[in-house]
């Protein structure tokens, strides 16, 4: 892996490098990500695994560039991100990182349509977008004139993830996909993670669901902020 302050290895899709990342509160600073360095491998499913408040949601925000780290260096490609300007990290955003949210709500716009979200998300990266064959590829056949709130909260997230397909994004993002489903919508996740590794597409996600973890091909985990284990499945 590289060194702080060099550029990532070409193995690894994005890369933090020393992250670290404190909140002002009224008691005075927090540190929520402590020193934090590792690479996200650029196939399969990075599980970012911890208990609540371990820093894994925080530490996903900083890598899919929605929130600057206090210091330390975040690299997507050869690219530094700390020297883009805000309209460079929203476009990159826009067009190779997509992040999925908990609340599948959060992910989709409710006024419009199944298919209709789906061309959206195309048409913000300048894509077109062969809806019916995604959602096909989805498990969501013959859903595209529906209402969003017409589908489960598995099958949004699910569509959530076909937005960031449609958008032609490299990586993917996903902060505790499945904390708020039950089994049978979790499941459908899952299932859709899976394909998504599959098809060469890496994955970051930050959960403590197990079966989430024991999906994941590498797995960084985290406490109090800090990195105490790495393991992938690249590993000799």
């Amino acid at each position: 892996m590289a060194e702080t302050g060099t550029v990532m290895a070409a193995k690894e899709v994005l890369r933090a490098d020393a992250v670290h990342v404190d909140y002002r509160t009224p008691a005075g600073p927090a540190t929520a990500v402590a020193d934090v360095s590792f690479g996200v491998p650029d196939s399969g499913v990075t599980v970012l695994a911890g208990r609540s408040g371990s820093g894994k949601s925080t530490m996903l925000r900083v890598l899919g560039l929605l929130e600057w780290p206090s210091t330390g260096t975040v690299w997507y490609g050869d690219t530094d991100t700390g020297s883009l300007r805000e309209p460079q990290r929203r476009e990159l955003r826009r067009a190779d990182l997509a992040v999925v949210f908990q609340n599948p709500s959060d992910n989709l716009l409710e006024y419009l349509s199944v298919g209709d979200n789906l061309r959206a998300a195309a048409q913000s990266a300048g894509r077109d977008c062969a809806s019916v064959e995604l959602l096909e590829q989805l498990g969501l056949p013959g859903s595209q004139d529906w209402r969003v709130t017409a589908l489960s909260g598995g099958q949004q997230q699910r569509l959530a993830f076909g937005c960031a397909l449609a958008r032609g994004s490299s990586v993917i993002l996903a902060d505790e996909p499945t904390s708020q489903l039950d089994n049978a919508s979790a499941d459908l996740v899952l299932d859709t993670l899976r394909q998504l590794a599959d098809g060469a597409i890496p994955v970051l996600v930050a959960s403590h669901d197990p079966r989430l973890i024991e999906l994941g091909d590498h797995l960084a985990r985290l406490e109090d902020g800090r990195l105490v284990d790495f393991t992938s499945a690249g590993a000799s």
